[in-house]
């Protein structure tokens, strides 16, 4: 097995388990455990946890950048990239556990740092982008400041994960995501976008159920 190979292995089985059970309660062992390989080969890759968790966070920006432009790039209108971005959060958040954000925040600094900027720079730019699309194709009211809305989404992007909002209800985090994303578009678009997106709406539930 090439280096490169290693490498990789490390960081999808690094990136699979930080994501279900939280950053800080997996340690070194664990991922060399699941590995089947010791922490000596670990750290010829990654000198400390530390790096693992930059580069896991590296790569989850790089791949939500690219799952982006591909809903842009396939989406019909702006309401259908929204819908598009719902099954992509979803489908991110139904094995995630909330407990990831915080550890980032608290244990690894710079790596939450990275996130802040993709958060910051690619994400409001492709919401407000969105924003933009759905007021040119009168979907959305032409009224909205795009800025201050792109800005309000950004920051409601992460409510989910807030300790004392997740502990006083029951439902997950791509529960929670799915109900803030759903309040977000209906409270932006124009009677003929309303239509559109209840369309969507339907069709996205009609094809859970299946």
């Amino acid at each position: 097995m090439t280096e490169i190979d290693n490498r990789e292995r490390i960081l999808e089985m690094s990136r699979d388990m930080f994501m279900r059970y939280g950053i800080r309660s997996v340690s070194m062992d664990d991922i060399a455990g699941a590995l089947g390989m010791s922490k000596k080969t670990i750290y010829q890759y990654y000198a400390d946890k530390d790096e693992l968790v930059l580069a896991v966070i590296r790569y989850k920006t790089c791949e939500s950048e690219e799952l982006c432009k591909v809903d842009k790039e396939n989406a019909s209108d702006a309401i259908d990239e929204m819908f598009r971005a719902m099954d992509m959060v979803e489908h991110m958040f139904r094995t995630m556990n909330p407990a990831v954000l915080f550890d980032l925040r608290k244990y690894h600094p710079a790596a939450f740092g990275i996130l802040e900027q993709h958060k910051h720079e690619y994400l409001y730019n492709t919401i407000r982008k969105n924003l933009e699309w759905g007021i040119r194709e009168e979907l959305y009211r032409p009224e909205i400041n795009v800025d201050i809305i792109a800005r309000y989404r950004v920051e409601s992007m992460l409510l989910p994960f807030d300790p004392s909002f997740l502990s006083r209800q029951k439902a997950n985090l791509a529960d929670v995501e799915q109900q803030v994303l759903e309040h977000y578009l209906f409270g932006i678009v124009t009677l003929k976008g309303y239509k559109l997106a209840l369309k969507y709406q339907q069709k996205r539930r009609k094809q859970a159920q299946k």
